[in-house]
Formats: C-alpha cells, sequence, structure tokens
C-alpha cells in the first residue's frame, strides 16, 4: 500500500485522528467514529445500488452496516493523485462471530433471520437489475460443479499410478457423487415449482467473517456479492461452517433452525431447499476442484487429511440430513 490514501482522505469532511493499516484498507478513527478505506475497482452504479438498499435497512432496524460515507463532492468514489479509485465506509472493530460458542452462533443467526426480514420487505427496483444481482441459479452452479467432479474422476481413473489424495478420490466417489445427483435433481424440481416472488435480496457473501458480534447486537459488513436470489443459500454458508467446526451435531444445526424461523418462519420450500443445499458435497467438490487447478506431482498432506475427514464425519453429517429432511 502507498500514500495515496492522504490525498484521498482530505476529499471527506470531519474530523481525522488516527489511521492505521488494515488488511488490504486503511482504519480510520473520524470524530464521527470508526471508517474504512479501500481501493475500489467496480462500478459506481454497484455501489449506488449497495448504498440504497444499506440505508433501508438502517431504516428497517439493521443499524449496524458498514454504509459508504460520500465525500465534500457528494461523491460515492474519491480519486487519488494516480487516479486510483477509492471507497470509504462506515466500520466496526467488534470481532467476528466466534463458531466456537454455541450461544454466539444462535445469536448470530436470529440477526441473520432479522436481516432477511428486513431485505425482504425492500421493493425491487427496475433500475437494480444488473447482471451482477443475480448469479446463476442453484441448481445451474450444481450441474456444474457436478461435471467438474466427474472430470476429476475420470482423469484419475484413467492414471495407472495414483497418489494418496487420488486413491482416496476413486474410493468415496460413488457416495459423494450421489449426493451430488440427488441433490442437483431436488433443486432443479423445486426451483420448477417455486415462483419469482421467492426471490429475495441477499447477502451473497454470508460467513462469521461478515457478521461481527456486540452485546446484544450484530453488525453486517461486505455486501459487495448481494443479489436477488434464495435467502436459503445464505443461512447454509453460515450454518455449514458451524457445523463443521461442532462436528455435523445435528443438535446444533436443530437450534439454528428453529432460532431462524423463531424470527422468520421457515417454509416448506425453505426447509426443502435447505436440505439439498446440505446435501450437496461442496467441500468435497471444492477440494477436487483445488486438485483440478493445481499441480498434479504434488498434493499437500492437509488436502488428504481434509477428504478423510469429509468420509470420516458421514455418519454425523447423515444423521442431521434425515432429521431436517
Amino acid at each position: 500500500m502507498n500514500d495515496n490514501y492522504l490525498s484521498v482522505l482530505e476529499q471527506y469532511e470531519g474530523d481525522l485522528s488516527e489511521v492505521r493499516k488494515g488488511r488490504g484498507a486503511w482504519i480510520c478513527q473520524w470524530a464521527e467514529g470508526i471508517r474504512l478505506l479501500r481501493e475500489y475497482r467496480g462500478s459506481v452504479k454497484r455501489l449506488e445500488f449497495e448504498e440504497s438498499i444499506l440505508e433501508e435497512l438502517k431504516e428497517r432496524g439493521i443499524r449496524l452496516v458498514d454504509q459508504y460515507v460520500r465525500n465534500r463532492d457528494n461523491g460515492i468514489l474519491s480519486s487519488a493523485e494516480d487516479g486510483t479509485k477509492y471507497i470509504l465506509k462506515d466500520w466496526f472493530l467488534d470481532r467476528e462471530c466466534n463458531l466456537k460458542e454455541p450461544w454466539e452462533i444462535l445469536q448470530a443467526v436470529e440477526w441473520i433471520a432479522r436481516l432477511h426480514q428486513a431485505l425482504r420487505t425492500i421493493v425491487w427496483q427496475e433500475g437494480w437489475d444488473l447482471a451482477s444481482m443475480q448469479p446463476p441459479a442453484l441448481e445451474e452452479e450444481m450441474v456444474r460443479h457436478s461435471r467438474e467432479m466427474k472430470r476429476v474422476r475420470n482423469y484419475i481413473s484413467a492414471k495407472r499410478k495414483k497418489n494418496e489424495f487420488e486413491l482416496c478420490v476413486m474410493q468415496n466417489f460413488g457416495m459423494f457423487y450421489e449426493q451430488a445427483m440427488e441433490a442437483q435433481e431436488g433443486l432443479e424440481l423445486l426451483g420448477k415449482r417455486q415462483q419469482r416472488e421467492r426471490l429475495f435480496l441477499c447477502h451473497g457473501d454470508l460467513n462469521q467473517h461478515h457478521v461481527l458480534m456486540r452485546s446484544g447486537e450484530a453488525a453486517f459488513v461486505e455486501f459487495t456479492q448481494m443479489h436477488r436470489g434464495n435467502q436459503m443459500r445464505d443461512l447454509y454458508h453460515f450454518m455449514r461452517k458451524a457445523m463443521e467446526k461442532h462436528g455435523w451435531g445435528q443438535e446444533l444445526g436443530i437450534s439454528m433452525m428453529q432460532r431462524y424461523d423463531s424470527v422468520l418462519p421457515l417454509e416448506p420450500e425453505d426447509r426443502e431447499s435447505l436440505y439439498y443445499l446440505f446435501l450437496y458435497p461442496e467441500k468435497y467438490w471444492k477440494q477436487l476442484n483445488y486438485y483440478n487447478n493445481a499441480r498434479k506431482t504434488w498434493i499437500p498432506a492437509k488436502n488428504v487429511e481434509k477428504l478423510k475427514k469429509l468420509e470420516s464425519q458421514q455418519e454425523s453429517r447423515n444423521h442431521f440430513l434425515e432429521k431436517i429432511r
């Protein structure tokens, strides 16, 4: 990082008392509160979309969001002397959600439900209909991932001499691929039944790093992947991270769904979506995808361990799936 940020910060109103480096950004202490400055390479239209949604969220009780701060010229983007573009936004020094603490996980899930509830009340505007705001349907993504899994299996199958990672793939591929096919077909049928009205605004990248906890409240940050889609995907991503940390204990999984449901009732279609999302072997696909895009001559031992761990967790994972089906 260079000193371009100094000329950028001069473009904003307010009293700035301290600036320190963060991860690829600058954390700034203003009289008005903590703010974050970072480079930006996207479009102004995208920023204005996020800004309008975040403002509506604050009006609906989700007050801790990383809203953008406009400069003296009322611009949402600011330029350094070399032409580099920057954004400044509200920030929080609260810690990330601790996935080791079940009580904190449940508190975060409750606030995720409140976030989704607020997002559902925001009326979609035609001017927001950008391609980046509605990614491919879940079933389309699963079809692509399944195809990639099969391609890797075929490649490994044709090899005469296989390393430990490749032997693990051949040993458990059938089980995981069968789950992938069931999840893919289930979501395709569900997608045909669901109407357009079931599409809502979603955070798009909801994990423990983007849910910051404070006493009795949560802050949500990094809405850069926000789009219109299936909100259960948000819930699934957060829940899966927590479930993996706790060995797929079904008690925690059910408690998370119950806490969400107590704020925003889960419809039958929501529960079905969650089931198929959890059924699809996403972590297994990620390992095969990593293998496909890396050097085949050397596979890190940790990747072999991850594959073996996935297989060892199947019994607990299957019990959870049976419970929510």
